[in-house]
């Protein structure tokens, strides 16, 4: 069918670059490779959108190794593919390998855009590149001056720095635009809770409302993390009523993670038990899991069991279940309950390693 629209169209240069368009938007590997043998058949696999499309698709199925051939086939590649395949390395998590062809793009004379940077500081974010960031910041700078920066350059900055643990400097690029988006706020915000700066967090918040601009799901994310690590339970209920009463988000697994993981550091396990069985969908492993953290650290049993229950359903392969659950029964002298535990271990050949604990509740 592809191959028949294709020969009959004329304009056979403008349908190739829909098409390798549409099959990377939609996923659909297989209407891809068709796709792209047509385009090599009448020629057309060397046109800048084609290719880029081409690269794209074969990195967001993970078949980085077509990737780089479309990539590499072409001597004469436009700055588009460049992106492609940058992008395409850094959301599959090859984050040196997108840094290294953005510095062998640079080196081939290509100047970045705001497509470029983003994917960058996203690769740079994921390892901890400071020294990177600090070199992209100067091009933001030297771009701000001469009038090509934007919005998004200064916020792919202002998340970069917070994943590089620099909120001095997220906040001085913060301070320095002239224009700020919900991205803008949300990233300070989430940079703050993330290195466990709770005042900073809320206080980014509440300038943001006064600023009048609306919070989306990221940013109260980003809020109700901040109130987990401050301990500060009346304010994450108030801030999660406040999302949806007021601003009609609704809320997200994220969301109802992070009240659980609020409850339950603060041993208030009937509301965080209420929380994961009224949510409208299943809970995870990681929501319970800190909540068996939290079981852990105040010595609660029945909820501990309960969770434990859900969770070999979940992860049935976890040793680190019946670890925590020996140790609550531990730290509560019920040594029957323990000597069960071992035995459980024994049977499903599991080991306790030395030293070894799950890591469900780092507070």
């Amino acid at each position: 069918m592809v191959a028949t629209l294709l020969s009959e169209c004329d304009d056979r240069r403008g349908l190739s670059r829909i098409h390798a368009h549409a099959v990377c938007q939609s996923f659909d590997f297989e209407a891809g490779r068709q796709v792209h043998g047509v385009a090599v058949k009448h020629g057309l696999e060397r046109n800048e959108f084609c290719e880029s499309g081409f690269i794209s698709l074969y990195a967001k199925a993970g078949d980085f190794g077509d990737a780089r051939k479309a990539f590499d086939e072409n001597a004469d590649r436009k700055l588009g593919s460049w992106n492609a395949m940058i992008a395409g390395l850094a959301q599959g998590e090859r984050s040196r390998e997108a840094i290294d062809l953005f510095i062998e793009m640079r080196r081939s004379g290509f100047v970045l855009d705001d497509v470029t940077l983003v994917s960058v500081t996203s690769a740079c974010g994921s390892i901890g590149d400071l020294d990177l960031a600090l070199q992209l910041h100067k091009y933001v700078f030297q771009a701000k001056n001469s009038e090509k920066a934007d919005i998004l350059m200064f916020n792919s900055l202002i998340d970069l720095y917070g994943k590089c643990c620099r909120m001095d400097l997220a906040y001085k690029v913060f301070l320095g635009m002239e224009e700020r988006n919900v991205s803008s706020w949300t990233s300070m915000i989430v940079g703050y809770a993330m290195h466990r700066l709770v005042s900073d967090a809320l206080e980014c918040f509440r300038c943001m409302r006064e600023a009048g601009v609306k919070p989306n799901f990221v940013t109260f994310v980003g809020v109700l993390s901040a109130c987990v690590h401050g301990g500060m339970v009346q304010e994450g209920k108030r801030y999660f009523d406040m999302m949806q009463k007021y601003y009609g988000i609704r809320p997200r697994l994220q969301h109802y993670g992070c009240m659980v993981d609020l409850f339950g550091r603060a041993g208030r396990f009937d509301e965080a038990k209420e929380m994961v069985e009224g949510m409208p969908m299943k809970a995870n492993s990681i929501i319970y899991g800190c909540l068996l953290g939290a079981c852990e650290k105040h010595e609660n049993v029945e909820i501990g069991e309960w969770v434990a229950k859900h969770l070999q359903e979940l992860e049935p392969w976890n040793n680190g279940v019946y670890v925590v659950l020996s140790n609550i029964y531990a730290s509560r002298g019920m040594w029957k309950e323990v000597e069960e535990m071992r035995v459980v271990m024994k049977q499903r050949r599991l080991a306790k390693l030395p030293g070894y604990s799950l890591a469900l509740n780092s507070e």
